[in-house]
C-alpha cells in the first residue's frame, strides 16, 4: 500500500518542489494539495491520507492551529510541520499541537523522504539542525547545573550493543549532524551512514534518530558537547 500524502503550503513553487521530490518515491502517492490551513479538514475527510505535510506560517488558519484541529478530528493522520524557523519555541508549539515531525525548508530531498517514511511508520522526525538546537539547550541547562556542582558522568560508550563505528555515528547524531555531514566527518558514503543509523535504531529499539539521541544522552552513552 502506498503512503498517501497531502501537502498544505501557501507558496505554490515550494509546494510543487516538494511534490516532485516525493513523486520520485514509488511508495508515496500525493492525493491532494492545499494553500491554507482551513483546507485541511476537508481534504483529509475526502482523501484520508496517512501523512500531511503542513506549512507552519499561512494566511488564515496557521499550521499549528490546523494541526490541532486535524489531530483532534483524525488522530490516525500524522502531521509533519514545514518551517523556516529553527527556534525551540516554534518546535515546541508544533509538537504540542500533535505534529509528529518538524522539518526546516532548507532540508534536502533525502531528509524529506526519510521524514515521511519514519513518521508514516509511527515514529517522529526532527530536522538535524532542530535536534542540534535542542541539545544546545540541554547543554546550557547542564552548564548552569555545573555551576551548582553538577558534572556529567564519565561517558560510557555502548560497545556491548553497538560497534565502534556505530558509536561514532551515534555521537555525531547527538552533535546534530546530518547524514551527509556524518559521512564527511567519517569519510564514508551517505548510504553507509544510513545503514549505520538503521542498525543503531534497531539495536537500541527506538523508532527514529531523535529518540536514539535522547536515550543515549540519558544513559551517558554520548558526550554532551
Amino acid at each position: 500500500m502506498a503512503t498517501k500524502i497531502v501537502i498544505i503550503d501557501d507558496h505554490q513553487l515550494f509546494r510543487e518542489g516538494v511534490k516532485r521530490i516525493l513523486e520520485f518515491e514509488k511508495s508515496f502517492k500525493i492525493v491532494a494539495e492545499g494553500d491554507d490551513g482551513s483546507d485541511v479538514l476537508e481534504l483529509v475527510e475526502r482523501h484520508r491520507p496517512d501523512v500531511v505535510l503542513m506549512d507552519i506560517n499561512m494566511p488564515g488558519v496557521n499550521g499549528v492551529e490546523a494541526t490541532k484541529q486535524l489531530v483532534d478530528a483524525y488522530p490516525k493522520t500524522k502531521v509533519i510541520i514545514l518551517s523556516i524557523h529553527d527556534d525551540e519555541n516554534y518546535v515546541a508549539h508544533a509538537l504540542t499541537s500533535g505534529a509528529r515531525g518538524y522539518l526546516l525548508k532548507e532540508m534536502d530531498a533525502d531528509a524529506l523522504i526519510e521524514a515521511v517514511k519514519v513518521v508514516a511508520e509511527g515514529g517522529s522526525y526532527l530536522h538535524p539542525k532542530v535536534t542540534h538546537n535542542l541539545i544546545a539547550d540541554y547543554r546550557r541547562l547542564t552548564s548552569s547545573d555545573r555551576k551548582k556542582g553538577f558534572q556529567q558522568g564519565e561517558v560510557r560508550r555502548p560497545y556491548h550493543l553497538l560497534t565502534k563505528r556505530e558509536c561514532e555515528v551515534l555521537q555525531l547524531l547527538a552533535d546534530g549532524k546530518s547524514n551527509r555531514a556524518i559521512g564527511e566527518a567519517l569519510y564514508i558514503s551517505e548510504k553507509t551512514v544510513k545503514n549505520h543509523v538503521s542498525n543503531i535504531l534497531q539495536k537500541m529499539n527506538v523508532n527514529d534518530r531523535t529518540q536514539a539521541v535522547v536515550t543515549a544522552i540519558k544513559r551517558g552513552w554520548v558526550e554532551v558537547r
